[in-house]
């Protein structure tokens, strides 16, 4: 089992995230909590190859926020 700081990690470099994957993001209203949402990205908003807080992220359904895990692909 990963270690969450790992994934945690995982979301503040670009190179790991792609349009189409599984992603936790926080939204700009939940930074206070910490809230995950899910879903899939359809945008990678921020230009930079790294940002400390996470990369930030459209979803699908138009939510937008930072990266805070990355869900590995479920074969199938």
């Amino acid at each position: 089992m990963m270690n969450i700081h790992f994934i945690m990690s995982k979301g503040s470099s670009r190179e790991n995230i792609k349009v189409g994957s599984s992603v936790g993001i926080v939204l700009k209203q939940d930074q206070g909590s910490g809230k995950i949402t899910q879903g899939i990205v359809k945008r990678i908003l921020t230009n930079s190859s790294f940002h400390p807080h996470g990369i930030k992220v459209e979803l699908e359904d138009g939510r937008v926020g930072r990266v805070k895990e990355i869900h590995p692909k479920v074969a199938g």
